[in-house]
Protein backbone atom coordinates (compact mmCIF):
# COMPACT_ATOMS: atom_id res chain seq x y z
CA UNK A 1 0.00 0.00 0.00
CA UNK A 2 1.36 3.63 -1.42
CA UNK A 3 0.83 6.12 1.23
CA UNK A 4 0.67 9.99 0.25
CA UNK A 5 2.07 12.11 3.17
CA UNK A 6 -0.43 13.51 6.05
CA UNK A 7 -1.28 14.89 8.72
CA UNK A 8 1.05 13.06 11.65
CA UNK A 9 1.35 14.55 15.77
CA UNK A 10 3.70 12.83 17.79
CA UNK A 11 3.37 13.13 21.75
CA UNK A 12 6.83 12.90 23.01
CA UNK A 13 9.95 13.96 21.56
CA UNK A 14 12.68 12.04 22.48
CA UNK A 15 14.80 9.56 20.72
CA UNK A 16 12.01 7.34 19.03
CA UNK A 17 9.57 10.80 18.92
CA UNK A 18 12.41 12.71 17.31
CA UNK A 19 13.50 10.08 15.10
CA UNK A 20 9.57 9.71 13.56
CA UNK A 21 9.43 13.35 13.31
CA UNK A 22 12.05 13.39 11.09
CA UNK A 23 11.50 10.48 8.91
CA UNK A 24 8.36 11.95 8.63
CA UNK A 25 9.02 15.11 7.25
CA UNK A 26 11.65 14.09 4.94
CA UNK A 27 8.87 12.15 3.36
CA UNK A 28 6.74 15.06 2.85
CA UNK A 29 4.68 14.82 5.61
CA UNK A 30 3.43 17.42 8.34
CA UNK A 31 4.26 16.95 11.47
CA UNK A 32 2.72 18.72 15.09
CA UNK A 33 4.55 17.40 18.20
CA UNK A 34 4.52 17.70 21.84
CA UNK A 35 6.45 16.69 24.83
CA UNK A 36 5.80 16.81 28.63
CA UNK A 37 8.83 19.13 28.70
CA UNK A 38 8.31 22.38 26.87
CA UNK A 39 12.08 23.17 25.89
CA UNK A 40 12.36 19.69 24.28
CA UNK A 41 9.23 20.20 22.18
CA UNK A 42 10.51 23.75 21.06
CA UNK A 43 14.09 22.16 20.45
CA UNK A 44 12.27 19.52 18.40
CA UNK A 45 10.94 22.41 16.22
CA UNK A 46 14.49 24.12 16.08
CA UNK A 47 15.85 20.71 14.72
CA UNK A 48 13.18 20.25 12.43
CA UNK A 49 11.79 16.73 13.84
CA UNK A 50 8.46 18.95 14.08
CA UNK A 51 6.75 21.63 12.09
CA UNK A 52 5.31 23.37 15.42
CA UNK A 53 4.25 22.38 18.55
CA UNK A 54 0.33 22.46 19.44
CA UNK A 55 -1.97 19.69 20.58
CA UNK A 56 -2.99 17.75 17.76
CA UNK A 57 -6.19 18.22 16.60
CA UNK A 58 -7.97 17.05 13.23
CA UNK A 59 -4.70 14.64 12.43
CA UNK A 60 -4.77 11.49 10.46
CA UNK A 61 -2.42 9.94 12.47
CA UNK A 62 -1.29 10.14 16.09
CA UNK A 63 1.94 8.84 17.43
CA UNK A 64 2.48 8.16 21.00
CA UNK A 65 6.25 8.24 21.67
CA UNK A 66 6.55 7.71 25.75
CA UNK A 67 6.36 5.55 28.42
CA UNK A 68 4.41 2.40 28.48
CA UNK A 69 2.38 3.23 31.12
CA UNK A 70 1.37 6.32 30.08
CA UNK A 71 0.24 5.15 26.68
CA UNK A 72 -3.18 4.11 27.97
CA UNK A 73 -4.52 7.10 28.97
CA UNK A 74 -3.13 9.47 26.53
CA UNK A 75 -4.38 7.08 23.76
CA UNK A 76 -7.44 7.52 25.51
CA UNK A 77 -7.41 10.99 25.38
CA UNK A 78 -5.86 11.53 21.63
CA UNK A 79 -8.82 9.09 20.61
CA UNK A 80 -11.80 11.38 22.23
CA UNK A 81 -10.29 14.44 20.86
CA UNK A 82 -10.22 13.28 17.06
CA UNK A 83 -11.18 11.23 14.51
CA UNK A 84 -7.81 9.71 12.89
CA UNK A 85 -5.65 6.29 14.39
CA UNK A 86 -3.83 6.36 16.90
CA UNK A 87 -0.50 4.23 17.56
CA UNK A 88 2.01 3.64 19.94
CA UNK A 89 5.92 2.59 20.20
CA UNK A 90 6.09 0.82 23.88
CA UNK A 91 7.80 -2.44 23.98
CA UNK A 92 4.92 -3.93 26.15
CA UNK A 93 1.32 -4.66 24.11
CA UNK A 94 -0.86 -6.69 25.97
CA UNK A 95 -1.94 -4.50 28.87
CA UNK A 96 -1.97 -1.16 26.62
CA UNK A 97 -4.18 -3.23 23.85
CA UNK A 98 -6.07 -4.69 26.50
CA UNK A 99 -6.85 -1.11 27.88
CA UNK A 100 -7.51 0.55 25.06
CA UNK A 101 -10.53 -0.87 23.27
CA UNK A 102 -11.01 1.24 20.35
CA UNK A 103 -10.87 0.41 16.50
CA UNK A 104 -8.88 3.25 15.74
CA UNK A 105 -6.07 2.01 18.24
CA UNK A 106 -3.13 -0.26 17.17
CA UNK A 107 -0.36 -1.20 19.27
CA UNK A 108 2.94 -0.66 17.81
CA UNK A 109 6.58 -1.24 18.63
CA UNK A 110 9.39 -0.45 16.76
CA UNK A 111 12.32 -2.42 17.26
CA UNK A 112 14.88 0.47 16.75
CA UNK A 113 17.29 2.81 19.53
CA UNK A 114 20.15 4.14 19.43
CA UNK A 115 23.28 4.43 22.26
CA UNK A 116 22.85 7.94 22.01
CA UNK A 117 19.49 9.34 24.41
CA UNK A 118 16.97 11.41 23.97
CA UNK A 119 16.07 13.87 21.05
CA UNK A 120 20.48 13.98 20.44
CA UNK A 121 20.32 10.77 19.34
CA UNK A 122 17.27 11.26 16.54
CA UNK A 123 17.87 10.26 12.95
CA UNK A 124 15.80 10.02 9.86
CA UNK A 125 17.04 6.44 9.42
CA UNK A 126 16.58 4.92 12.66
CA UNK A 127 13.74 2.70 11.16
CA UNK A 128 14.87 1.56 7.94
CA UNK A 129 15.64 -2.32 8.04
CA UNK A 130 14.24 -2.69 12.04
CA UNK A 131 11.57 -5.04 12.59
CA UNK A 132 8.12 -2.61 13.43
CA UNK A 133 5.45 -4.88 15.19
CA UNK A 134 1.85 -4.43 14.90
CA UNK A 135 -0.60 -5.75 17.80
CA UNK A 136 -3.95 -4.92 16.30
CA UNK A 137 -7.16 -6.68 18.24
CA UNK A 138 -10.31 -8.01 17.40
CA UNK A 139 -12.02 -4.72 16.84
CA UNK A 140 -9.11 -3.19 15.14
CA UNK A 141 -10.22 -1.09 11.94
CA UNK A 142 -8.64 -2.56 8.82
CA UNK A 143 -8.43 0.95 7.43
CA UNK A 144 -6.35 2.23 10.78
CA UNK A 145 -4.27 -0.86 10.30
CA UNK A 146 -3.24 -0.50 6.95
CA UNK A 147 -2.49 3.35 7.37
CA UNK A 148 -0.29 2.58 10.58
CA UNK A 149 1.47 -0.40 8.67
CA UNK A 150 1.68 1.76 4.96
CA UNK A 151 3.05 4.45 7.40
CA UNK A 152 5.48 2.37 9.27
CA UNK A 153 6.67 0.45 6.09
CA UNK A 154 7.09 3.88 4.04
CA UNK A 155 10.26 4.32 6.93
CA UNK A 156 11.70 1.18 5.54
CA UNK A 157 10.90 -0.93 8.57
CA UNK A 158 9.74 -4.29 7.92
CA UNK A 159 6.44 -4.70 9.57
CA UNK A 160 5.27 -7.71 11.04
CA UNK A 161 1.71 -8.30 12.87
CA UNK A 162 1.23 -10.35 16.02
CA UNK A 163 -1.37 -10.85 18.65
CA UNK A 164 -0.06 -8.60 21.96
CA UNK A 165 0.15 -11.36 24.27
CA UNK A 166 2.80 -13.14 21.72
CA UNK A 167 4.52 -10.17 21.17
CA UNK A 168 5.22 -9.70 24.88
CA UNK A 169 6.14 -12.90 25.50
CA UNK A 170 8.77 -13.41 22.63
CA UNK A 171 10.45 -9.50 23.29
CA UNK A 172 11.11 -10.98 26.92
CA UNK A 173 13.10 -13.43 24.86
CA UNK A 174 14.57 -11.17 22.24
CA UNK A 175 14.87 -7.90 24.01
CA UNK A 176 13.52 -7.65 27.68
CA UNK A 177 16.24 -10.59 29.48
CA UNK A 178 19.14 -9.77 26.85
CA UNK A 179 19.25 -6.25 27.95
CA UNK A 180 18.68 -7.21 31.70
CA UNK A 181 21.15 -9.64 31.15
CA UNK A 182 23.84 -7.32 29.34
CA UNK A 183 23.40 -5.03 32.81
CA UNK A 184 24.30 -7.45 35.31
CA UNK A 185 27.32 -8.57 33.04
CA UNK A 186 28.54 -4.95 33.03
CA UNK A 187 28.02 -5.20 36.87
CA UNK A 188 29.97 -8.16 37.47
CA UNK A 189 32.89 -6.88 35.34
CA UNK A 190 32.44 -3.42 37.44
CA UNK A 191 32.86 -5.67 40.48
CA UNK A 192 35.76 -7.63 39.59
CA UNK A 193 37.45 -3.92 37.50
CA UNK A 194 37.80 -2.69 41.33
CA UNK A 195 39.77 -6.01 41.92
CA UNK A 196 42.04 -5.91 38.30
CA UNK A 197 42.72 -2.42 37.15
CA UNK A 198 43.10 -3.93 34.03
CA UNK A 199 39.97 -5.96 33.41
CA UNK A 200 38.22 -2.92 31.35
CA UNK A 201 41.05 -2.49 29.06
CA UNK A 202 41.00 -5.97 28.03
CA UNK A 203 37.44 -5.85 27.40
CA UNK A 204 36.92 -6.55 23.33
CA UNK A 205 35.05 -6.78 20.73
CA UNK A 206 33.00 -9.75 21.85
CA UNK A 207 32.40 -7.96 25.14
CA UNK A 208 31.58 -4.72 24.24
CA UNK A 209 28.81 -6.48 21.53
CA UNK A 210 27.32 -8.61 24.52
CA UNK A 211 26.77 -5.37 26.85
CA UNK A 212 26.44 -2.55 24.21
CA UNK A 213 22.36 -2.45 24.49
CA UNK A 214 23.31 -1.65 28.48
CA UNK A 215 23.81 1.71 27.34
CA UNK A 216 20.47 2.15 26.29
CA UNK A 217 17.94 4.78 28.68
CA UNK A 218 17.48 3.29 32.22
CA UNK A 219 14.40 5.18 32.31
CA UNK A 220 11.85 3.15 29.87
CA UNK A 221 12.82 -0.47 32.11
CA UNK A 222 10.84 -0.03 35.08
CA UNK A 223 7.47 0.20 33.55
CA UNK A 224 8.40 -2.06 30.92
CA UNK A 225 9.34 -4.67 33.70
CA UNK A 226 6.18 -3.84 35.49
CA UNK A 227 3.95 -4.15 32.32
CA UNK A 228 5.57 -7.56 31.29
CA UNK A 229 6.73 -9.03 34.68
CA UNK A 230 5.28 -12.48 34.08
CA UNK A 231 7.19 -13.14 30.72
CA UNK A 232 10.20 -11.81 31.47
CA UNK A 233 10.84 -13.95 34.73
CA UNK A 234 9.49 -16.73 33.09
CA UNK A 235 12.80 -16.47 30.59
CA UNK A 236 15.01 -15.28 33.34
CA UNK A 237 13.84 -18.78 35.37
CA UNK A 238 14.68 -20.66 32.03
CA UNK A 239 17.90 -18.52 31.41
CA UNK A 240 19.44 -19.48 35.19
CA UNK A 241 18.33 -22.92 34.44
CA UNK A 242 20.77 -23.34 31.21
CA UNK A 243 23.40 -21.26 32.80
CA UNK A 244 23.27 -23.93 35.78
CA UNK A 245 23.66 -26.34 33.32
CA UNK A 246 26.34 -25.04 31.03
CA UNK A 247 28.12 -24.17 34.70
CA UNK A 248 27.73 -28.01 35.54
CA UNK A 249 29.44 -28.90 31.78
CA UNK A 250 32.53 -26.23 32.40
CA UNK A 251 32.60 -27.97 35.83
CA UNK A 252 32.88 -31.34 34.89
CA UNK A 253 35.09 -30.82 32.13
CA UNK A 254 32.32 -32.26 29.23
CA UNK A 255 34.00 -31.32 26.24
CA UNK A 256 31.16 -33.24 23.85
CA UNK A 257 28.57 -31.51 25.86
CA UNK A 258 30.30 -28.26 25.63
CA UNK A 259 30.51 -28.81 22.16
CA UNK A 260 27.07 -29.98 21.18
CA UNK A 261 25.88 -26.47 23.35
CA UNK A 262 28.41 -24.44 21.11
CA UNK A 263 27.78 -25.67 18.10
CA UNK A 264 23.78 -26.05 18.53
CA UNK A 265 24.21 -22.45 19.56
CA UNK A 266 25.92 -21.39 16.13
CA UNK A 267 23.84 -23.04 14.04
CA UNK A 268 20.63 -21.26 15.21
CA UNK A 269 23.05 -17.73 15.23
CA UNK A 270 23.63 -17.92 11.86
CA UNK A 271 20.18 -19.33 10.43
CA UNK A 272 18.84 -16.03 12.13
CA UNK A 273 16.58 -14.49 9.11
CA UNK A 274 17.99 -11.69 7.21
CA UNK A 275 15.84 -9.21 5.19
CA UNK A 276 14.99 -10.00 1.79
CA UNK A 277 15.11 -7.16 -0.66
CA UNK A 278 15.32 -8.65 -4.08
CA UNK A 279 12.10 -6.90 -5.89
CA UNK A 280 12.56 -9.54 -9.10
CA UNK A 281 11.56 -12.40 -7.22
CA UNK A 282 7.91 -11.71 -5.66
CA UNK A 283 4.71 -12.51 -5.78
CA UNK A 284 1.18 -10.78 -5.57
CA UNK A 285 -1.34 -12.98 -3.64
CA UNK A 286 -5.39 -11.45 -3.89
CA UNK A 287 -7.35 -12.86 -1.04
CA UNK A 288 -10.95 -11.91 -1.00
CA UNK A 289 -12.10 -10.82 2.80
CA UNK A 290 -15.41 -9.82 4.45
CA UNK A 291 -15.70 -5.93 4.74
CA UNK A 292 -15.49 -6.04 8.77
CA UNK A 293 -13.35 -5.19 11.35
CA UNK A 294 -10.43 -7.43 12.04
CA UNK A 295 -9.99 -9.39 8.78
CA UNK A 296 -6.50 -7.31 7.56
CA UNK A 297 -5.29 -8.35 11.23
CA UNK A 298 -5.99 -11.74 10.81
CA UNK A 299 -4.57 -12.38 7.73
CA UNK A 300 -1.34 -10.05 8.93
CA UNK A 301 -0.96 -12.21 11.72
CA UNK A 302 -1.23 -15.83 9.79
CA UNK A 303 1.66 -14.45 7.97
CA UNK A 304 3.53 -13.42 10.73
CA UNK A 305 2.86 -16.79 12.56
CA UNK A 306 3.74 -18.81 8.54
CA UNK A 307 7.30 -16.80 8.78
CA UNK A 308 6.11 -15.49 5.95
CA UNK A 309 7.18 -11.31 5.70
CA UNK A 310 4.59 -9.17 3.57
CA UNK A 311 6.18 -6.49 1.49
CA UNK A 312 3.53 -4.48 0.75
CA UNK A 313 0.10 -4.92 1.67
CA UNK A 314 -3.33 -2.94 -0.10
CA UNK A 315 -7.03 -2.88 0.40
CA UNK A 316 -9.49 -2.60 -2.56
CA UNK A 317 -12.85 -1.85 -1.46
CA UNK A 318 -15.40 -3.06 -3.39
CA UNK A 319 -17.89 -0.05 -4.93
CA UNK A 320 -21.04 -2.64 -3.50
CA UNK A 321 -21.97 -5.00 -0.90
CA UNK A 322 -19.29 -6.17 2.08
CA UNK A 323 -16.34 -7.65 0.36
CA UNK A 324 -13.11 -6.40 -0.56
CA UNK A 325 -9.83 -7.73 -1.95
CA UNK A 326 -6.38 -7.25 -0.12
CA UNK A 327 -3.32 -7.65 -2.29
CA UNK A 328 -0.51 -8.89 -0.49
CA UNK A 329 3.15 -8.74 -2.21
CA UNK A 330 5.35 -11.62 -1.04
CA UNK A 331 8.76 -13.29 -1.91
CA UNK A 332 7.95 -15.98 -4.32
CA UNK A 333 9.84 -18.72 -2.63
CA UNK A 334 7.22 -18.34 0.18
CA UNK A 335 3.88 -17.84 -1.48
CA UNK A 336 2.73 -21.24 -1.50
CA UNK A 337 2.93 -21.44 1.89
CA UNK A 338 0.73 -18.31 2.91
CA UNK A 339 -1.32 -19.49 0.08
CA UNK A 340 -1.92 -22.85 1.69
CA UNK A 341 -2.41 -21.37 4.85
CA UNK A 342 -5.32 -19.01 3.89
CA UNK A 343 -7.12 -21.42 2.66
CA UNK A 344 -6.68 -23.81 5.54
CA UNK A 345 -8.47 -20.90 6.71
CA UNK A 346 -11.31 -20.56 4.53
CA UNK A 347 -10.28 -18.20 2.27
CA UNK A 348 -9.66 -18.40 -1.60
CA UNK A 349 -6.63 -16.14 -2.54
CA UNK A 350 -5.34 -16.63 -6.24
CA UNK A 351 -1.65 -16.14 -6.82
CA UNK A 352 0.15 -14.73 -9.55
CA UNK A 353 4.62 -13.57 -9.41
CA UNK A 354 5.08 -10.56 -10.63
CA UNK A 355 7.65 -11.28 -13.11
Amino acid sequence: MTIEPQHAHIVGTGLIGGSLGLALRERGWQVSGSDQDAAVAERAVSIGAIDRVDTGQDVDITFLAVPAGDVAGLAREALAHGNGVVTDVAGVKSSIVAEVDDPRFVGGHPMAGSEQDGLDGAVATLFEGATWVLTPSATTDDDAFALVRAAASSLGADVITLEAQRHDRLVAVVSHVPHLTAATLMRVATDRAEEHRALMRLAAGGFRDMTRIASGRPGIWPDVCAENRGAIVEVLDQLIAELTDIRSIVDQTDRDALIDRLTAARAARVSLPARFADPEQLSELRVPIADRHGEVARVAGLASELDVNLLDLEIAHSAEGDRGVLILLVETLLAERLQGGLMAQGYRPSLRPLQ
